[in-house]
This record gives structure tokens, sequence and C-alpha cells, in this order.
């Protein structure tokens, strides 16, 4: 059989880490197995639902290469691929399984729930539905219908006995019938619940693999016995483990934390947010971490993914977007950088001796504002910046380097990196110091800051000669 999954998201206009990490796993498996890849739009809750939201779905699945093979915007066999426009099929089926025995009318007005929910809740009992009209006679149903009084299908469920299912990752989960609610199926206007219409187009479309959330193990019995009723095969089920902010705390668009396109407007590249996705709760095995989306298609087994909770170490994330950042050829990283360079450099610098500079030093393209914000103007800054143990200077040394360093520089013909290397390193021999101890306060002087991505030489090359002289003279000052 053709390994057939699916990524079913909801167009509330936000595309959390989790939702991208079920659709990559589920990209993964189809195609590790040569399947196919379906996207389906689940917009049932239309409360929810979000304009341009479906625009964002596909923008982000197109952008991390995670392309389908089927969905609303191609087409396939198997559609439509937008429940909206599937209400009759799941119209067709609810009143189906009501012939079958697995699900009946329900009558009941909101008064009437309303009230039942707050006796339950004041004999501190589990609220649920209880079964009122799963017996009415078909006499008693037929002549309801007929009087047009509002209803909704609900499924009929199991009373005693227990129901089970298997899961790949969590083995097998069994539960009370007891427990389980005759959920509505079909609401008073026509359209489904989110539980029937996922079980109604996962078989339709022949879905062989379902992977989603662990949240969603409770209600997956529910689907068993909705495919049970039917006389349906059931699909696969990979219930992936939440990602976490920390131990205690879920990611969420509440708590603020990020979704894919916040990641990206924050500096990080998309192949990097993918890698990175994709070791949170699953392990390839060995100590690799850097893969292409090709080398996970290769190396994806679902039995890698890990029962606990993925948490989202951002420090990880940082050092391996770094990573991807270092492999970019300079005219890539330049294009990557040129937007964030110019928040902060609006003179004619040369931004590619910038980026050059920038390239093997940063991890996140949003840090590039903050470490060039010196270039064009001098921040203010205390002389006891000067003072640096390891470097061996003080306010005292600085000030004698600045003032032999200013004739060093101005005598500088040859203007390359070169040049003002060797320059500056025969007034370190001449001196007779370590190399820190001249170099130091001339960054400085040059950045006015502890952290640049550069040091001396190169920062002074990018300033040009008659910016380090004035910016060096501007240092004697404050250290006189």
């Amino acid at each position: 059989m053709k390994v057939r999954t699916r990524f079913a998201p909801s167009p509330t206009g936000y595309m959390h880490i989790g939702n991208l990490r079920t659709a990559l796993y589920a990209y993964l498996l189809a195609k590790h197995n040569g399947g196919d890849f379906i996207l389906r739009i689940e917009d049932t809750d239309r409360e929810r639902y979000v304009d341009g939201a479906v625009d964002l779905i596909y923008r982000t699945l197109k952008e991390t290469g995670l392309i389908h093979d089927e969905g609303p915007d191609i087409g396939g066999d198997y559609g439509p691929y937008v429940q909206s426009e599937r209400r009759d099929i799941y119209v067709k089926y609810a009143h189906e399984l009501v012939k079958k025995g697995g699900a009946y009318y329900c009558f009941c007005d909101k008064e009437r729930l309303d009230n039942l929910r707050s006796i339950q809740e004041a004999s501190k009992l589990p609220t649920k539905y209880d079964g009122y009209c799963r017996n009415l006679s078909d006499e008693e149903v037929e002549e309801k219908l007929k009087s047009g009084i509002p209803y909704v299908i609900r499924q009929k469920m199991p009373i005693t006995g227990t129901t089970y299912f298997d899961d790949m990752i969590y083995g097998r989960i069994t539960v009370e019938n007891s427990v389980l609610d005759d959920n509505i199926l079909l609401k008073s206007d026509g359209m489904p619940t989110y539980n029937f219409a996922n079980v109604i187009d996962d078989h339709l479309m022949e879905i062989t693999h379902v992977i989603r959330g662990s949240e969603y193990l409770s209600s997956t019995p529910k689907y068993n016995l909705l495919y049970d009723a039917f006389g349906w095969e059931k699909p696969v089920y990979i219930h992936c483990p939440p990602v976490m902010k920390n131990a205690t705390e879920k990611l969420s668009k509440r708590n603020g934390d990020a979704s894919y396109e916040d990641m990206i407007a924050k500096g990080y590249l998309k192949d990097a947010v993918l890698n990175f996705i994709a070791l949170l709760g699953w392990s390839p095995g060995g100590d690799r971490e850097i893969f292409t989306l090709e080398e996970l298609i290769e190396a994806f087994d679902p039995n890698g993914i890990n029962k606990s909770p993925a948490i989202f170490d951002s420090v990880k994330l940082n050092w391996m977007n770094g990573e991807y950042i270092k492999k970019m050829s300079e005219e890539e990283f330049l294009n990557a950088a040129l937007p964030y360079i110019k928040q902060s450099v609006k003179s004619d610098a040369n931004f590619a001796e910038i980026a050059k500079l920038l390239h093997q030093r940063i991890e996140i393209l949003s840090d590039i504002p903050e470490q060039i914000d010196f270039i064009d103007a001098l921040p203010e800054y205390n002389i006891e910046m000067y003072t640096h143990k390891k470097m061996k200077t003080d306010a005292a040394i600085s000030l004698e380097v600045l003032k032999k360093a200013i004739p060093v520089i101005e005598g500088i013909t040859d203007w390359t990196e070169e040049g003002i290397h060797e320059a500056l390193f025969a007034l370190i021999a001449e001196m007779g110091v370590k190399n820190g101890t001249v170099l130091w306060p001339v960054r400085t002087a040059l950045s006015g800051k502890q952290f640049t991505p550069g040091g001396a030489i190169e920062i002074a090359y990018l300033l040009g000669k008659e910016e380090c002289i004035s910016r060096m003279k501007i240092g004697i000052e404050k250290l006189s």
C-alpha cells in the first residue's frame, strides 16, 4: 500500500512551531517511503477563521520546501481539500452512521443542556451528555424530524468495556468506554465537528499514517470507534510529544512565542529553522546535527521520535543558524544581511566589506544592527572601557598608545588591511608590549564598544584613514 500522509492545519493565522514540525514529519515519512504528502485545510470552525491564513500556509510550505502532492491549490483525485467545501459529504456519512447504529439524532435544546451542565458541575460530576435522546424510538425520532425540531447527530459510544488503539510512539492506549462522551458529530447547521470531519476525510483520502500532536491522544479512541462503526481500516497513528518553552510551559502564541514567520523576521534562516525543528523530539541516531532536507528524508524513521516533551533550546538554534550562515557564499550572505546592515548604516559605507566582516562572526541576522551601529557615528562610551586586565591596558597606557598610534596611522600609504596590520605591529614591536596592549585601545577608540564583529585592523580599514584619526583624537580627549 502506498504511504499517504497529510498536513491538515486550521487557517487561524499562525503557523506554530509545533504545527510546522507536524507538517515536516508527515512530509518526511511520505517522501522516505516514496509516498504522497497531502495538504488539507480544516476550516469548519468558522469563528476562528482568519483572512489570509490559507495563503500563509501555502507560503510557509513553499518556502520550507515541504511541497504537497495534492491540495486545494493544485487539486488531486481526492478533493475537495477544503473541509467547508465537503459539507454534503459529512452530512451523508453522519446519516449513514445513524442507520448503522453508531450515531443518533439529539433534539435537546440549549436550555436543557445548560441545566444539565449546571447540575453536573454542582454535583461535582463529569460534564457529559446524559444520553437523553439515544434511546428515542424510531417513531419519536421521525415525528420530531417531521416537526422541524432542530437536531444534532451524536456518536453513540459503548457504555461498558474498553476501547484501545496502538500508537507508534506511545504504544497501546486503553480507555474505559464509560468515560467517553456522546460527542456531537454533525452540528445543527449541518457543519461537522473537527473529530468527525477528520475521520471521514482521512478515510476517503486514503491516509495511511496520521501524524499529529500528543494532545489528540485522548480523542483517538473516539476516532477508532467511528472507524469500527463504518467498518473501515484504521490508519497508523503517530502522536508527537509537545514542544515546550521550558520544563513546565508549552510554546504558545498567547505567551508570545515565535511562529515560523516570527523566526524568519528575527533573522533565522529557513533551512536552519527546518533542521532545528526536525530534531525537536526526534533523533536520527549518532551525533550528527546538520541535515539538508534531502538528508532528513533519507534518515527519517518515526521510531526515533521520543515520548518526552521537546525543549525549545534557543542556544542550540542560534548555534545551528550560525553554522548555516557560515556555509553561505559571500554573495548569498550579503543579500541576506543587507536589509539588517541598512538599519544601522545610512552612509555610503562599503556594504560588501561590512558583510565580509560579519559573515563568520554572527549567529542571527538580527544581531547585525547592534554590532555595527558604530560605523556611521561613534557612540558615547565610558573611558573605563579602555581598562582590560587580560590586554594589560588601562586609561594611562591607552592614552600613551593612542598618542603614538595617530602618527603611525597618518603615515600609512597603503590603506589596506595588510598595510594597517604592518604599521600597527611595527608600533607594538617598538613599544615592546603585547599585541592587545595596542590593539585594544585602538579598537575601543574606533568603535566605542566592548564587542565588535572585527578587530582593530578590520575596523580601521572599514572606517577609512581620516575617520580613524578623528575618532582616535576623541579618545585622547576623553583620556586626557
